[in-house]
């Protein structure tokens, strides 16, 4: 597949006007255009039983090596609870300065916390994720501008109080960096 721009790959159902504001907001901060495909692993290959997790270094290479070719940059969306060794939990990751990024919805919905169901704060949150996350692709490092989409996301909480938009500094580094 030869396209130029970034494909988001849904792994698992997600709504297509979802998808479509994702795909917008992205296309937006990023300035280029943004194709919307699904893919298709067993992903009982990434689960470690024993954090009843899927492993998100293996994921993402395996999105990496599987979806990547024909896009400049490639996102992986997936449901399913990621860790890597290091972190409890992950809500994305991406190959700093390569190609490839995946997020999961799993940790982003409110009642993941106890809290009354949400779409658009899911939405928000997993927009800011993938922005996030492919700002690294891009070869963005974590800021420390509180609001800047880049600042770094322990907590669901951290990702609520951010903005979704690059701050000035990023947006110059991502200028030099394309």
């Amino acid at each position: 597949m030869n396209e130029q721009g970034i494909s988001i790959i849904s792994f698992g159902y997600f709504e297509h006007d979802f998808l479509g504001k994702i795909a917008d907001s992205v296309s937006l901060e990023f300035m280029m255009p943004v194709h919307i495909r699904e893919g298709h692993l067993d992903l009982s290959e990434y689960y470690d039983a024993a954090r009843r997790q899927y492993n998100g270094n293996l994921l993402l290479r395996e999105v990496d090596a599987q979806y990547s070719a024909g896009s400049i940059k490639t996102f992986g969306l997936f449901y399913v609870d990621l860790f890597i060794p290091i972190l409890t939990y992950i809500f994305g990751q991406a190959f700093l300065g390569g190609h490839t990024a995946i997020a999961s919805i799993y940790r982003l919905s409110n009642e993941r916390y106890g809290l009354k169901e949400a779409d658009d704060s899911l939405l928000e949150r997993l927009t800011k994720e993938v922005v996030h996350e492919l700002g690294h692709t891009f070869g963005l490092i974590h800021c420390h501008v509180p609001a800047c989409v880049m600042a770094s996301s322990t907590y669901v909480e951290d990702i609520d109080q951010k903005s979704a938009k690059l701050c000035v500094k990023c947006r110059l580094q991502l200028s030099k960096n394309m």
